[in-house]
């Protein structure tokens, strides 16, 4: 396992950070919709101590999820609510679309690490090959936005 203060270990913690942080992205996988195991750390797994003193272990919900079974239950009803049908088209071309990239992205907060977006650099072009391998390293650790597939 990673060094216990990189761990998943609080949803609030995670969200402040990312909604805070350049530096920090997450994403919200499917788990997040139909899989509680991944909130708990039903294996008892030694997962360490963080440098503010707290164990690492099941992940911390916020105040208004029950379990993380309710938890689920409730992003699940969320995802296929009305809303979220209704906005689903912005989501798209935020993702997918005209708001990926260039100006309408800037306007919309959707601008990514310039090496996520496809293209952004030709690897076979780098003589270097410590510059190289480090941009490898940095494309593969940190994400990829996915290709434009709308105008």
């Amino acid at each position: 396992f990673d060094h216990a203060d990189r761990l998943f270990a609080s949803l609030e913690e995670a969200w402040h950070s990312c909604t805070t942080s350049l530096a920090d992205v997450k994403e919200l996988v499917p788990e997040f919709f139909y899989l509680p195991d991944f909130l708990r750390n039903d294996g008892g797994f030694e997962l360490g101590v963080r440098q503010d003193h707290k164990r690492v272990g099941d992940v911390v919900l916020p105040m208004w999820a029950r379990s993380a079974d309710d938890f689920i239950a409730q992003h699940r009803r969320a995802l296929e609510s009305e809303h979220v049908s209704s906005h689903l088209h912005l989501w798209v071309d935020l993702i997918f679309g005209a708001k990926q990239q260039g100006q309408a992205a800037q306007e919309a907060h959707n601008v990514f690490f310039y090496l996520t977006y496809e293209g952004a650099v030709d690897l076979e072009s780098v003589a270097d090959p410590a510059e190289r391998e480090a941009l490898s390293t940095q494309i593969a650790c940190f994400g990829q936005t996915p290709m434009q597939l709308f105008a």
